[in-house]
């Protein structure tokens, strides 16, 4: 596994790391904090959280960075892989007295080198909305706390508007806010506009207009995040009951449900184009969930502990025409690739084909996401076409993934696809007996990547899955007539092995291309920019990750030679 590639030297903590794009090495100089660049005692304390906003300035140093460490919020001018930090020199600062800031937002539509507007939630419920810039705090939403008094766990802007903000508290329910409107003087009265399965949605009841516009109650127990699709149309709420819910933002209905493997869901996101969302939680794994066909394609197993965020990479996720490509070696040079592909994870021999050359597809996808932990570790993961196009859909009798594959109805057995293709692991040592196939191989690497699998019968039915806190001894019932919306209570043993959530051999296993150690205290924060990754720990120190070729590093660790999945 990638997250051993430490050998002895796991318990350090990394300066820089390695995959197939070259080098990203920390920045030292690029580190934000408080300014005395104390670490902070987080003890009972609500997670770091950094938000950015580009203000189109002039003058180049157009990015803006806002993060919350403890009772204090901070506003910078943000230069990363440009120029050192200059802490001494807060744009804003802010100290609160009797409640903390929990997360924040930027209006990005509205953002301008004169004035910013960013939303503020408190652990006490309440929500700021000041302008760092100008230094004002123009409103201050649930101020009574009548509206909730729990603890704000998300707040953003609704995409495409100037006005509207949507806020997610630790109470289960989420209210829809205009900064123009007030939020009145008395309990708010609602009238029901909508019910489903584990949610409703009512409208505010009151004569003249007044926030909040719109009550979301959803799931049970607190609601820790949501996020809005790309274009703004649906809504990814990940809660402590285990679900993830899509929802029809406009229409205020529900698209599709998950259940995590274990515990709560933590973190969600989506990818740049929307057809897949990524959710993180309790259960320590990643999960992959496919927008059209609401079902799981994949998880990712490289945690130790609760997964914080999850987060999409837009500039390495490539989307891109492609004319195929062909493996360029002997059978015998690919044979040794699949058995030894593990070893070779991430070389760039075994990344030569980037789609099936049978298959019409006109594109080549490679999904990059990364995730990080309250193990202090960073994850990056590809998600690639042998994971988003197998040749059939998954179905409930398929025991494994697509890279372990059985006999097809011919009789004849197929191969799997290369572990390097997918970053996946086999699940037993019995799968991998069956990779050793006599049959000759198909020509082309991606062959293997989108092998049938329908017929596959399941070997094992009563071997379940054994992890620590995994749900794997519980019984479950005949997931036939549980489809993804079924109207029953939301029992444990009720979902594993349903659509809902299947079994975790059931679908594919992601192994990260790299899993490093990069910080003292749990990690709250990863965010992609185009030249950097950025992360923040508890302690209060935001860190700034050049990409590959985008600081001075030395020239050996710029070479595409070098070895790739590993720390230097």
């Amino acid at each position: 596994m990638a997250a051993e590639g430490g050998g002895k030297e796991m318990n350090e903590i990394k300066s820089q790391f390695s995959t197939r794009e070259g080098a990203y090495k920390l920045l030292t100089h690029s580190e934000y904090s408080r300014p005395n660049r104390v670490p902070f005692n987080s003890q009972g304390s609500n997670p770091v959280r950094v938000s950015f906003v580009n203000v189109n300035d002039q003058s180049g140093n157009g990015e803006r960075i806002c993060f919350n460490v403890g009772r204090e919020l901070y506003f910078y001018i943000y230069k990363g892989v440009r120029k050192a930090a200059d802490l001494s020199k807060p744009i804003d600062k802010r100290i609160y007295k009797g409640t903390q800031p929990t997360c924040h937002d930027f209006n990005h539509l509205t953002a301008t080198a004169e004035s910013v507007s960013l939303l503020v939630g408190f652990s006490a419920g309440q929500v700021q909305l000041i302008d760092p810039i100008k230094k004002e705090t123009s409103k201050l939403f649930n101020e009574e706390r009548l509206i909730d008094k729990s603890r704000v766990t998300c707040v953003k802007w609704v995409p495409g508007s100037e006005s509207l903000f949507l806020v997610a508290h630790s109470s289960g329910s989420m209210y829809l806010y205009n900064v123009e409107h007030t939020c009145g003087t008395t309990v708010p009265h609602y009238q029901l506009l909508k019910q489903g399965e584990n949610y409703s949605v009512h409208t505010c009841k009151s004569k003249s207009t007044r926030n909040p516009l719109l009550k979301w109650t959803v799931g049970e127990g607190a609601l820790n995040e949501f996020s809005f699709s790309p274009d703004g149309k649906f809504l990814a709420c990940v809660s402590q009951d285990g679900f993830l819910r899509v929802f029809n933002f406009d229409a205020v209905e529900l698209h599709g449900t998950m259940k995590s493997y274990f515990g709560g869901l933590l973190c969600v996101c989506w990818s740049p184009d929307g057809k897949y969302i990524v959710a993180g939680g309790e259960d320590d794994l990643v999960t992959v969930w496919c927008f059209s066909d609401c079902r799981v394609i994949a998880r990712g197993h490289g945690h130790k502990s609760w997964v914080s965020v999850v987060a999409f990479d837009h500039y390495t996720t490539s989307v891109e025409e492609s004319e195929p490509m062909e493996f360029s070696g002997s059978d015998e040079d690919f044979q040794d690739q699949i058995h030894f592909g593990r070893d070779r994870a991430n070389s760039t021999q075994s990344r030569l084909s980037k789609r099936n050359s049978t298959d019409s597809r006109p594109v080549s996808v490679t999904y990059r996401f990364g995730s990080v932990g309250q193990d202090t570790q960073l994850c990056l993961w590809d998600l690639t076409e042998d994971i988003l196009f197998p040749h059939l859909p998954l179905s409930r009798t398929r025991t494994h993934t697509n890279v372990m594959n059985a006999s097809s109805s011919d009789g004849s057995s197929s191969l799997p696809a290369p572990l390097p293709r997918s970053n996946s692991l086999p699940h037993s040592a019995a799968n991998s007996k069956s990779a050793a196939s006599d049959n000759p191989i198909a020509a082309g690497v991606s062959k293997f990547a989108t092998l049938s699998l329908h017929d596959r019968k399941e070997r094992h039915p009563d071997k379940d899955h054994k992890r620590n806190h995994s749900m794997g001894h519980i019984s479950s019932k005949s997931s036939d007539k549980l489809n993804l919306l079924t109207k029953t209570k939301t029992d444990p043993a009720k979902t594993l092995g349903t659509p809902l959530c299947p079994r975790m051999q059931d679908v594919p296993l992601l192994e990260p291309l790299i899993c490093k150690k990069i910080a003292h205290e749990r990690l709250t924060v990863l965010i992609f920019l185009e030249d950097c990754l950025v992360t923040a720990c508890q302690e209060g120190f935001i860190c700034t990750w050049a990409r590959p070729g985008k600081v001075g590093l030395l020239s050996s660790q710029n070479q595409a030679s070098s070895p790739s999945g590993t720390v230097v």
